[in-house]
């Protein structure tokens, strides 16, 4: 289980966390939604500790972390070994082929051989709909592949949690259509995973749990029907405006 509490985050004179609380359920997809410059990213990023808050506790299976406290490199590696974190931007290794970009972590990391690893990197390969882009190079990839990749390359990794920060902000709609496809295959097989989307359609078919956040609070953190089915004047707005729900011909 991944639980923080009272989490805080300044940047300069920003408050971009501020004291927040809440868990993030084994086996559902957690969706965090809000306004831009809201903390979304920042919160998904102190997960990974690719941003390091400067107090509250990251509760990870039984660790309990003070984060006021300095945090151990091997801490730090000890759940990044558990999680995995998929960007915008792909991060492929452009040298490598498609199959080995998704070999590489199992070999490297987990230390399996090479012949099992090229085994699971072809069945995830073959699951995010790319079999036959195995030996081609990230470079002959549309965003929409190169993405889906970078889902099999976390998945290659076995992670207890898979944190996505907007992947498919990047993309054309046919080609976010594509990746969405395969984040909701992997939810309905219960891969705990939390992402940070602009998609509220997206959001209303995958999440199990969504958290709304503004200027750097939760103002929602419940179920996915009594999110949108909110009377909260400031969440309806922004579904609204999300969903251009009243923008007149």
């Amino acid at each position: 289980m991944l639980k923080i509490e009272n989490l805080t985050k300044t940047f300069g004179n920003h408050q971009a966390l501020d004291h927040i609380s809440t868990t993030f359920p084994e086996n559902k997809t957690t969706v965090i939604v809000g306004p831009s410059g809201s903390g979304k990213s920042t919160l998904l990023r102190s997960l990974n500790f690719l941003e390091k808050p400067e107090s509250g506790h990251y509760h990870f299976d039984d660790l309990d972390i003070d984060l006021s406290k300095p945090v151990s490199s091997s801490t730090i590696l000890n759940i990044r070994r558990q999680t995995e974190m998929v960007f915008q931007g792909y991060n492929l290794f452009p040298h490598l082929s498609v199959i080995k970009n998704v070999m590489e972590g199992p070999i490297y990391v987990l230390h399996k051989d090479r012949a099992t690893a090229k085994k699971e990197a072809a069945e995830l390969l073959a699951k995010v709909g790319l079999a036959e882009k195995a030996d081609v190079y990230p470079a002959q990839l549309s965003g929409g592949q190169a993405q889906r990749v970078a889902i099999a390359r976390s998945l290659a990794m076995h992670p207890e949690y898979i944190f996505l920060d907007e992947p498919t902000s990047a993309l054309d709609p046919e080609l976010e259509l594509e990746v969405l496809k395969v984040l909701l295959q992997i939810a309905k097989e219960k891969q705990s995973m939390i992402i940070v989307t602009h998609n509220l359609a997206f959001a209303k078919q995958v999440a199990d749990k969504i958290i709304f956040v503004e200027d750097g609070k939760i103002l929602f953190d419940g179920s996915e029907p009594d999110f949108f089915g909110t009377d909260n004047q400031r969440i309806l707005d922004f579904i609204s405006a999300m969903t251009f729900s009243d923008l007149e011909e």
